[in-house]
């Protein structure tokens, strides 16, 4: 399933304003944002960029880059967040348009992998970045994890009204689920299509189990009522 909303445009909403007089700072910091992008690669994170580089890049004066950023730390922060918002965006429009918790399954595990190879590295962002360089960072990634969480649970709910169930605690169900999707991406990261697709098959199947063992949880706490 190709995704029908790309990262550039789910975050074109909280990208700063680039017309009008007076707005020189907002485009020197996008500049900067879109320089860091550009530098960063399969096995290049943020912690690896240096504040020249970024600034040759970005074509600013170095000092120019402390009117946006303490350092490059963060712009790290800043990009994470922004690469969280983007992403929940992009799969939360995917779950939207499916009903059925089969169909959302396979549908955000298609969309996820969809986003390792998008020139944006928003994703890889996400999974990178957490596993390198500062406390800052993982703390970070650590809070984009969590707001996806929050926004699944919401789905998790409504997505089961609608069939007329229940799940179990939805708050864990949506962290069991995050947690093994991103678990994933970050195995996906160096793979070949085939591997990936592998990998995503057996995703699919451990996500369907867990919804499976919530439904079935709910249902087994009913008949005990009974």
């Amino acid at each position: 399933m190709t995704s029908t909303i790309n990262a550039t445009a789910a975050v074109s909403a909280f990208a700063p304003a680039t017309r009008g007089p007076g707005r020189r700072p907002e485009i020197d910091r996008e500049r900067i944002v879109q320089a860091a992008l550009k530098l960063l690669g399969p096995d290049r994170s943020v912690a690896t960029l240096s504040l020249r580089e970024i600034a040759r890049e970005a074509g600013i004066a170095p000092n120019s880059f402390y009117r946006h950023f303490h350092n490059v730390d963060a712009l790290a922060v800043a990009l994470i967040e922004r690469a969280g918002r983007s992403l929940r965006v992009i799969i939360g429009a995917a779950r939207q348009r499916v009903g059925r918790e089969r169909s959302v399954i396979q549908s955000s595990v298609d969309v996820f992998l969809e986003q390792l190879d998008a020139e944006d590295k928003f994703l890889h962002i996400l999974l990178r970045e957490g596993y390198v360089g500062s406390r800052e960072f993982r703390q970070a990634v650590e809070r984009q994890l969590c707001f996806f969480e929050e926004e699944l649970k919401t789905d998790l709910i409504r997505l089961s009204a609608m069939a007329g169930g229940r799940v179990m605690r939805p708050e864990a169900t949506a962290r069991a689920l995050t947690r093994l999707v991103f678990a994933m991406g970050t195995r996906a990261l160096d793979m070949g299509p085939n591997e990936r697709r592998d990998l995503a098959e057996e995703t699919v199947c451990m996500l369907r189990m867990i919804m499976v063992g919530a439904l079935a949880e709910t249902g087994a706490k009913t008949e005990r009522r009974q």
